[in-house]
């Protein structure tokens, strides 16, 4: 089983399945856009400066990923990155925090598999949905 359909499971009835396709999307988008200033790095600095550095820090190394709560989610994300997602998939804020929540750290954590960022970002969407169906 891919990661795509973990994910789905995981979500479980929360939604419909293309609306889980587009919340996985959108938080590869988020986690590859290291060309804008964003990506995986960006969001460790926000998670280290919201005092979540252990949290993101467990999902990119080996072993046990620490859970994130969507409240969490919105301190490191911020309001409107959270708020901008939530429009984009047509959900409300708060289920687009507790969405995020739940995926985020199996993401990071399957497209870090060696432990540590990888030089250079995680490159584009395309090549990390490849990435995460081969996981």
């Amino acid at each position: 089983m891919g990661l795509l359909d973990s994910v789905m499971g995981m979500l479980g009835g929360g939604g419909q399945g293309g609306g889980n396709a587009a919340l996985l999307n959108a938080v590869v988008g988020m986690l590859g856009n290291d060309a804008q200033g964003g990506g995986l790095a960006a969001i460790l600095g926000k998670a280290q400066q919201s005092g979540l550095g252990d949290v993101v820090g467990s999902w990119i190394g080996h072993g046990q990923n620490l859970p994130i709560s969507a409240d969490q989610v919105h301190s490191m994300l911020g309001s409107d990155t959270v708020a901008n997602l939530a429009k984009q998939l047509g959900l409300p804020i708060g289920d687009t925090a507790a969405q995020i929540s739940k995926m985020l750290p199996d993401v990071v954590d399957k497209l870090t598999p060696q432990g540590q960022l990888p030089q250079g970002g995680l490159g584009n969407v395309a090549d990390l949905l490849g990435q995460l169906m081969r996981r």
